[in-house]
């Protein structure tokens, strides 16, 4: 069953019962794990819930983004994933839960639901309190994301949809980052650390956004890390579709020039800043997920088979060797655990999962992985597992 946040479906399932989608929100609404009201003097270690007006979720409906206090003046500015859009197809199949339950195609989320609360928020490097966590004692804040366009977008793209009506999905992205960043830089004016990071469609977002992010709001931060977990998605559309769908600025779509839009986005990262910046990547060997969205993206159906985390597998091998190539120095943490509640593959993304704590092999968790490059000690984790298939 491809689609976003599966792992805890079974749960959640047994809760609903009738009505699925509406019970699903309200029980996460009653596990509330952020306080929706931000006081004049926020409480250190607290997530809170910052509304942004002037932004819109993909559907037009409201947008807000969260903000977490710290004992310690260092910074985490994280780029929320949550599935992609690309053509008229993809954007009249939006994430419902009934989608997900049914099985039936579901692309991206364009709102932001209880449920996308606790995606955000919930688990790993999110977590507060937790002596696992090395992060804790860090400020964040995490940009969400309801949007389908990897955070750069900025138009509003009629389609028709699945039963024959018209709609408008508000590629957004872009301006709910901008105004997302007004809003929230005014309570952590100048880090003496920071950590750029995103999962899924936000670790596309990374190299895309770190130079608005270090040349408009934090431009004397001395030490600045970047770091995408699950981003490789190829299709020979990219750069027609962040120009001419998503309407994002031409600095971001004339970079695309392969049908490896992270992999472009980086190498002109790169080309421009050099060794300003630590470079981290992550992912698992086999992918489900992303798996999926390869074969929607080129002609196939939204399904993940063997064959399909095969071929992923082996571009993730090019991509890996390309990255090591081009920017001496990057970190990288592979890992083939076996995604739950799916007919095969591997997970999608581990930084805000449980996983964030699970030994890899005999090696580190991504948690002090992470923890150590931040402060310097860069090195890989996890290659050895590109070279055997996980057993399913």
């Amino acid at each position: 069953m491809p689609g976003i946040f599966q792992d805890t479906l079974g749960h959640l399932i047994e809760v609903a019962g009738d009505h699925l989608e509406e019970k699903v929100d309200q029980h996460l609404a009653g596990s509330q794990i952020v306080t929706p009201l931000l006081p004049e003097r926020p409480v250190k270690k607290t997530w809170y819930r910052l509304l942004i007006p002037e932004a819109s979720s993909g559907d037009g409906s409201d947008y807000h983004i969260y903000i977490k206090g710290g004992t310690r003046n260092r910074l985490c500015i994280f780029l929320s994933g949550g599935g992609v859009a690309w053509d008229e197809y993809t954007a009249a199949r939006p994430v419902t839960v009934g989608k997900l339950v049914g099985n039936q195609p579901n692309f991206y989320w364009n709102n932001l639901r209880p449920i996308t609360e606790f995606m955000n928020v919930g688990f790993g490097m999110m977590e507060t309190n937790s002596a696992h966590n090395p992060f804790d004692d860090w400020c964040f804040i995490v940009i969400t994301y309801a949007t389908g366009d990897f955070h750069v977008g900025n138009n509003d793209f009629a389609f028709e949809t699945e039963d024959g009506g018209e709609d408008v999905l508000h590629f957004n992205g872009h301006k709910n980052f901008l105004e997302g960043m007004k809003q929230a830089v005014k309570f952590f004016p100048a880090p003496v650390q920071l950590l750029i990071a995103g999962d899924s469609a936000g670790a596309f977002a990374v190299p895309a956004l770190t130079p608005e992010i270090v040349e408009n709001y934090y431009p004397d931060c001395p030490d600045v890390t970047l770091f995408s977990d699950s981003a490789l998605l190829r299709f020979d559309g990219w750069r027609e579709t962040a120009r001419d769908v998503w309407k994002a600025e031409e600095r971001i779509w004339s970079a695309i020039h392969t049908d490896n839009i992270v992999l472009d986005w980086y190498r002109k990262l790169y080309k421009d800043y050099g060794d300003r910046f630590r470079y981290l990547y992550a992912c698992s060997t086999r992918d489900y997920l992303l798996s999926a969205y390869y074969n929607a993206a080129n002609g196939g159906t939204y399904t993940t088979d063997e064959e399909m985390q095969e071929i992923f597998c082996g571009q993730l091998q090019e991509l890996l060797a390309e990255l090591k190539a081009e920017i001496p120095g990057i970190g990288l943490f592979l890992n083939d655990w076996k995604a739950p509640y799916t007919k095969g593959g591997t997970i999608h993304t581990a930084v805000r999962r449980p996983w964030f704590y699970i030994r890899n092999g005999a090696r580190d968790t991504m948690a002090q992985w992470l923890f150590d490059a931040v402060h310097g000690r860069v090195y890989d984790v996890g290659l050895e597992k590109l070279e055997k298939k996980t057993e399913l």
